[in-house]
């Protein structure tokens, strides 16, 4: 692997991992505690992720249940949830929180898909600029002299190679969970 590609690798790296915890966020049939990493709830006068005050875990395939450590916040907890719109059915029980995990209706799978799409899309764009940028990096050196010409088509055909590569790996990564969202 050229110097240029070996620079640069982890930005493709961090791009697919990035997209792998925004697509996490896409609730499937199943509970899953992912869909409620991005919820803040108000602590102490403070905002605080909900896995900071509470103790998510899944019971069964249909229920994630939250048990906040101080119980005083757990009506916080009920709002915060109930604000981020996440479609899931939510009853407070006293001493914790009970999560219930409606079952997708065809129109709600396709829409997640379409979400699904848009979040890939968006990665492939960060691909390519990462690409863009490391064929100018080998393209400017060849123009300074730097490199032969054989090294520049060398390293350009490498990390195309490299990029789709890449390609591949998140579609695997946005069929799996398309799998995932449409099956009953």
């Amino acid at each position: 692997m050229n110097q240029y590609l070996a620079d640069k690798q982890g930005d493709f790296s961090n791009a697919i991992d990035f997209f792998k915890k925004e697509i996490a966020t896409l609730r499937t049939g199943r509970a899953n505690p992912a869909v409620l990493d991005g919820i803040q709830v108000e602590a102490y006068g403070v905002m605080n992720p909900l896995n900071t005050v509470a103790n998510i875990a899944v019971s069964d395939a249909r229920n994630i249940l939250i048990a906040a450590w101080d119980k005083g916040i757990l009506k916080n907890i009920e709002k915060a949830i109930v604000d981020a719109g996440l479609g899931l059915g939510v009853v407070n029980e006293g001493d914790k929180i009970r999560l219930t995990v409606p079952a997708l209706t065809e129109e709600n799978r396709k829409d997640l898909v379409k979400k699904l799409n848009e979040k890939m899309e968006k990665t492939r764009i960060i691909l390519r600029q990462v690409r863009e940028a490391i064929k100018s990096t080998i393209e400017k050196v060849y123009d300074d002299k730097e490199m032969s010409e054989d090294d520049k088509f060398r390293f350009i055909k490498e990390l195309d190679e490299f990029s789709a590569r890449k390609n591949e790996e998140l579609k695997d990564v946005r069929d799996r969970k398309e799998k995932d969202i449409m099956e009953i």
